[in-house]
């Protein structure tokens, strides 16, 4: 199982002109397809009086999530070739509109699909790239006494603590990275035998809770 991903650490933009038309490239991470609407939506009230907005998001871990929109260009020429950009870099969780301000020369086929390309490339190429780790959320509990024991179990792996309190007994959620959440589960039960439990697995309950 694979638990890391590549995204864009934020909002970046360009620009570049092609025979006297205007091409100015926006990306945005997203996380959802509602997300990634609502963002088109301001670029295209900032950019009102554009010719084209033309569109493409990929998002989801897995990457497996995705549209494009030619906005009026001709089949595609436009949202593909955004979309192989944000494929080409190995991105998802990310957006791209590229305005097109006409330039009064019409540039066929092949060249919107160049054009289109390169301004989505061009953006990305200034975007800050960042890779994400997958996480679990696993929520233990164990008594005041184990917590030596409780954390070197923790030590031992790359996690996150979401939450922890303190009371009769410390009960914490911790980011597991997807693929060690079993090897943590595991470290955890044998660490402490019967003194720990594990709560939930992501929400689910885990197979000790009591």
């Amino acid at each position: 199982m694979s638990d890391t991903y590549q995204t864009i650490a934020g909002p970046a933009q360009a620009e570049i002109h092609v025979d006297g038309s205007r091409f100015i490239a926006d990306a945005h991470p997203v996380t959802s397809r509602a997300e990634a609407e609502d963002w088109y939506g301001e670029v295209r009230e900032r950019e009102h009086s554009a010719t084209h907005h033309c569109t493409a998001f990929r998002v989801g871990q897995d990457r497996d999530t995705f549209h494009y929109n030619d906005d009026g260009e001709p089949s595609g020429t436009a949202g593909p070739p955004i979309l192989r950009q944000i494929d080409g870099h190995e991105l998802t969780d990310t957006a791209i509109v590229v305005t097109r301000y006409y330039g009064g020369t019409k540039l066929g086929t092949g060249g919107l699909i160049r054009a289109y390309g390169d301004a989505a490339r061009e953006v990305l190429d200034r975007a800050r790239i960042v890779q994400k780790v997958v996480r679990v959320p696993v929520h233990v509990r164990f008594a005041y006494d184990d917590t030596s024991p409780a954390s070197r179990v923790l030590d031992r792996f790359d996690i996150e603590v979401i939450d922890r309190t303190y009371a009769e007994v410390t009960e914490v959620v911790v980011g597991v990275r997807a693929s060690e959440v079993q090897q943590f589960v595991d470290a955890f039960t044998n660490g402490l035998g019967d003194r720990g439990t594990v709560l939930s697995i992501d929400g689910a309950p885990g197979e000790d809770s009591t």
